[in-house]
């Protein structure tokens, strides 16, 4: 696809599915690492923030040919950011090693729905019914996934719920990177995704100091759940909304929702079944954001440029 043309509005929903394709491959990369290499195969353990420090690090250095020199600016409100990425990033990576990948993925999705409170509440947007309707039913499905906790097999109850929580906190730390988005929107996407992820990964480097090294093997899956799961459908998702609009892309995205947990089960099916509060809770949340998202008549002008807005990772 040459880069001196527009992509048509068909390669452009391509692009879009292609990226919700890989985004859905980090649970499998994770139980690759924590679940096949280590338990399986006996190499040595890496931790789940040493996962996510590789993962954006190597996602940011394969995004950085990218940057054009009228890309850089800083704003401080930049630093609030990469912030909150960093643990955006930590929480969800932490939840995927420790849980299902289903329940961390669903409920890391949860993000639209408290970026909607906040704009209300915090930036003082104006309510309204489609998104209203789709917050109440997918604190339900959130409600569903956290009680099935307390149900889907004893021993393992408190553990199963402490994950959970970790898994909305990601979601709730993902939001919070959208609305930083939103306000620094003037800025080039380029800079602000390739800032996120350098500047995510020096956040978390202290936290991994002193942690055995992976051996070269791990090296080279970490390389590729860097750059293919996370830096390849950013560069995707960036072509895609140039003739794709924000309501369309966000439904073709929710195939990454839909699909993490089958590459995860493929994967390491051991601990990845989930339990019926994840399908049932996990079919509200993704109803809630398909109704949210698909696009209605009026909104739509296919096959206009758009400016670009990338998603910040899950």
């Amino acid at each position: 696809m040459p880069a001196h043309r527009e992509p048509s509005l068909t390669e452009g929903r391509l692009c879009i599915a292609a990226a919700a394709v890989l985004w859905s491959l980090s649970g499998a990369f994770t139980k690759f690492l924590t679940g096949v290499m280590h338990e399986e195969h006996g190499y040595p353990e890496v931790p789940a923030l040493q996962i996510a420090f590789y993962r954006v690090l190597f996602a940011g250095l394969v995004l950085v040919p990218t940057l054009r020199r009228a890309d850089l600016s800083f704003r401080p409100l930049m630093l609030a950011m990469a912030l909150c990425f960093a643990a955006m990033n930590g929480l969800y990576v932490t939840a995927m090693a420790e849980g299902t990948a289903a329940n961390a993925v669903l409920l890391q999705y949860t993000a639209p729905m408290w970026m909607y409170l906040a704009t209300i509440y915090l930036l003082g947007e104006r309510a309204n019914r489609r998104s209203t309707i789709a917050l109440l039913v997918g604190l339900l499905g959130i409600a569903v996934i956290v009680a099935g906790a307390a149900t889907d097999g004893a021993g393992s109850q408190e553990a199963q719920l402490v994950t959970n929580l970790i898994a909305l906190a990601s979601g709730v730390t993902y939001a919070g990177v959208m609305i930083f988005l939103r306000l620094l929107r003037d800025l080039s996407p380029r800079w602000l995704t390739v800032w996120n992820h350098l500047l995510g990964a020096l956040v978390l480097l202290p936290l991994i100091l002193g942690q055995a090294l992976p051996t070269w093997e791990q090296y080279i899956v970490l390389f590729l759940f860097g750059s293919v799961q996370m830096g390849l459908p950013y560069w995707l998702v960036a072509r895609g909304l140039r003739v794709v609009s924000p309501q369309e892309a966000g439904a073709i995205t929710l195939l990454e929702p839909l699909l993490n947990p089958l590459w995860a089960y493929l994967v390491w099916s051991k601990t990845e079944t989930p339990g019926l509060a994840t399908y049932v809770g996990g079919a509200l949340i993704l109803g809630a954001l398909a109704w949210r998202y698909w696009p209605q008549r009026q909104g739509i002008h296919e096959g206009t440029p758009r400016n670009t807005k990338e998603k910040q990772e899950t």
